[in-house]
C-alpha cells in the first residue's frame, strides 16, 4: 500500500534553474509512436481522396492527442518511479492496440480504436488523481476536471465504434472537439470550476524536449519509409532525383526547426512567467501542425518516388504541396507563439509553396516536389542568414 508520503514521491523534484531531463522509458514510450505514424501515412497512402484525407486527419489527431496528454502527465510525475513506470507500460499497450486499428478504424476495427483510445484517455487521470491525492490539491482538481471531459468525450468515441459510416465519422468528429477545447476552456465543469494556465506548473525545459523529441521520430520515420521505398525502386535517373530531393527536403525540415526554433522555444518557455499558457499554445496545439506537414510530406514522398514524371493528378499534386505548407506554417505561428511575430522567412516560403500550388498543379510529380523543396530550403537559409545578421 502507497501512503501520502510515498505519493509525494511519485512528483518530479525540481531543483530550482535546474531543467528535468527526458528518461529512458518515456523515450521508449514514444517508439509505440513511430508505429502510429508509420500506419496513419501508410492509411493515407492507400487511398489519396478527401475521404480518407479527412478520417486519416481525424485519427491523426486522436493520436496526437493521446501523445501530447502523456508527455504532460510525465512533466508533473516521475518516470523512474516504479508505479508511473507501470503506469506508462499499460498505455504503451493500449497505445499498441490504437496503432493496429487505425488502418481499419472506420471499418471492423472502430470499436478497437474507441475503447483503446478511451482507455487510454480516461485511466491517465485515474492514475493522476490516485498520484495527487493528498499532495497536490490544484493539480488534484485540475484532473478531476479532466477526467469529467474524458468521461463525455469517451461516451462519443465509443458510440462512434459502435455506429459505422458518416455515424462514426460525426461522432468522432463531436468527440475531438470537446477534446481540444478542453484545454482552452480550463476543463470547466459545474461545481468544480475551471483551470487556468498558471495551475499548469509545468517543467517547460522538459516539455520541449519532449516535442523536440517526438518531431525526431516523425522526421526519421519518412526518410526510413523513404529509404525503403527507393531500394525497392528501379534506380532509374528521376527516381534517383525524387530520393535526393526527399533527403533535403528531410534536411530542410530538420533545419526549419532544430538550427534554432527548438532551443529558443525551449529557452522561452522556460523562462516565462506563466509557461502553462505557453506550452498549451506552442507545445499541445501548434505542434500538431508541424507533425501533420510530416506525416503527410512522407506520403509525398512515397508517390513522387514511385511516378517522378508523368502528368500529376490534383491529389498528388495536393500531398506535394500540403506537406510543406502544414509545415512551414506550423513552425512560423510555434516560433510567433514565443517571439511575438511570424519569422519573414516562412512567409517568404509559404509564398513560394503558394506560387507552385497554382501555376504547377499540372507539372510532372518530380517538377512540382523540386519547387516545394526548393521552399523548405529557401526559409531555412534565409532564417538563418537573418539571425546572424541581427
Amino acid at each position: 500500500m502507497i501512503d501520502e508520503s510515498n505519493r509525494q514521491g511519485l512528483q518530479r523534484q525540481r531543483a530550482p534553474g535546474a531543467e528535468a531531463k527526458v528518461s529512458n522509458v518515456e523515450l521508449f514510450f514514444d517508439l509505440v509512436f513511430v508505429f502510429a505514424v508509420t500506419q496513419l501515412s501508410h492509411t493515407l497512402l492507400k487511398d489519396v481522396s478527401w475521404q480518407n484525407g479527412l478520417q486519416t486527419g481525424l485519427l491523426f489527431l486522436a493520436v496526437w492527442w493521446v501523445w501530447i496528454y502523456t508527455s504532460w502527465v510525465t512533466n508533473w510525475l516521475d518516470p523512474e518511479r516504479t508505479p508511473v513506470r507501470v503506469a506508462l507500460f499499460v498505455l504503451m499497450l493500449a497505445g499498441l492496440v490504437l496503432s493496429i486499428s487505425i488502418p481499419q478504424a472506420f471499418g471492423e476495427r472502430g470499436l478497437m480504436f474507441a475503447l483503446a483510445y478511451v482507455a487510454m484517455q480516461a485511466g491517465r487521470p485515474l492514475f493522476m488523481l490516485w498520484a495527487l491525492r493528498g499532495v497536490n490539491p490544484n493539480n488534484f482538481r485540475n484532473f478531476q476536471r479532466i477526467l469529467c471531459w474524458a468521461a463525455l468525450s469517451g461516451v462519443f468515441w465509443l458510440s462512434g465504434g459502435l455506429s459505422g459510416g458518416e455515424t462514426r465519422l460525426a461522432l468522432w468528429c463531436a468527440a475531438l472537439v470537446l477534446e481540444y477545447c478542453g484545454p482552452a476552456l480550463g476543463f470547466r465543469v459545474p461545481s468544480l470550476g475551471r483551470s487556468t494556465t498558471a495551475d499548469w506548473d509545468v517543467d517547460g525545459g522538459h516539455l520541449a524536449e519532449r516535442c523536440s523529441l517526438f518531431i525526431i521520430i516523425a522526421l526519421g520515420e519518412s526518410l526510413l519509409v523513404t529509404g525503403a521505398t527507393f531500394a525497392d525502386s528501379d534506380f532509374a535517373a528521376p527516381t534517383i532525383a525524387a530520393f535526393l530531393l526527399a533527403f533535403v527536403g528531410a534536411a530542410a525540415m530538420w533545419w526549419l526547426y532544430f538550427d534554432t526554433g527548438a532551443a529558443r522555444g525551449s529557452h522561452s518557455i522556460a523562462h516565462a512567467d506563466n509557461p502553462g499558457r505557453l506550452a498549451r499554445l506552442a507545445y499541445t496545439y501548434l505542434h500538431l501542425l508541424i507533425v501533420a506537414g510530416i506525416i503527410v510530406s512522407a506520403v509525398a514522398d512515397e508517390m513522387t518516388l514511385a511516378h517522378p514524371l508523368g502528368a500529376a493528378d490534383g491529389r498528388s499534386a495536393a500531398m506535394i504541396v500540403a506537406g510543406p505548407l502544414l509545415y512551414v506554417a506550423g513552425n512560423g505561428l510555434f516560433k510567433r507563439a514565443y517571439t511575438g511575430r511570424f519569422p519573414l522567412s516562412h512567409g517568404v516560403g509559404l509564398a513560394i509553396l503558394a506560387a507552385s500550388a497554382l501555376i504547377g498543379w499540372h507539372w510532372p510529380p518530380l517538377a512540382l516536389y523540386a519547387a516545394t523543396t526548393l521552399a523548405l530550403v529557401v526559409a531555412a537559409a534565409w532564417e538563418t542568414r537573418s539571425l546572424k545578421a541581427a
